[in-house]
């Protein structure tokens, strides 16, 4: 199956390599799409390494491509790992600001589209954030966590991403 990856810039994106191996480990063809934020918190060589495949980054690539069209159309399946609450907000409201929303839209909605979302306990209890997600299932998206535990901020609580294992095993 074709997996397109969407890292947004939640500190779990550190864990993206390894879900990578685990979905290739699946026998699934990966491609990334890494966030501005992202990309201060994972390497995209490593992604590129570990995928196999080259790490989109720009809506507005300079040799002319339309990622946000091209990546829509190979992927079998959207997977946003970790989805911080900025994300889910702009997955909610249909806000395409960058390469990564832009071609969330263009995901035909008749595939699978998954969200495991990763955020301290605090933010993953606010009311919208809770609205943003509770709309997103409504609208045929699946989600995978958060689970409970230790948290990057030194709290312990749910707002940890799933393990790649189990997100690769949702998948």
């Amino acid at each position: 199956m074709n997996i397109l990856l969407g890292i947004t810039g939640g500190i779990a994106a550190y864990k993206t390599p390894e879900l990578v191996r685990q979905l290739r480990k699946r026998g699934h063809a990966v491609r990334c799409v890494l966030t501005d934020n992202a990309g201060r918190l994972v390497a995209r060589d490593a992604l590129a390494a570990v995928s196999g495949a080259p790490v989109a980054t720009d809506l507005w690539p300079e040799d002319g491509r339309m990622d946000h069209i091209d990546l829509a159309r190979w992927a079998e399946v959207l997977l946003i790992a970790p989805a911080t609450a900025n994300a889910l907000a702009h997955l909610r409201l249909g806000l395409a600001d960058d390469l990564l929303t832009t071609l969330a839209l263009a995901v035909d909605p008749a595939r699978p589209r998954l969200v495991a979302p990763a955020m301290n306990t605090v933010m993953w209890n606010q009311p919208a954030v809770q609205e943003n997600l509770a709309v997103l299932l409504q609208r045929g998206w699946r989600a995978v966590g958060p689970v409970a535990g230790d948290l990057a901020c030194g709290e312990q609580g749910v707002g940890a991403m799933a393990a790649p294992e189990v997100i690769a095993d949702a998948v």
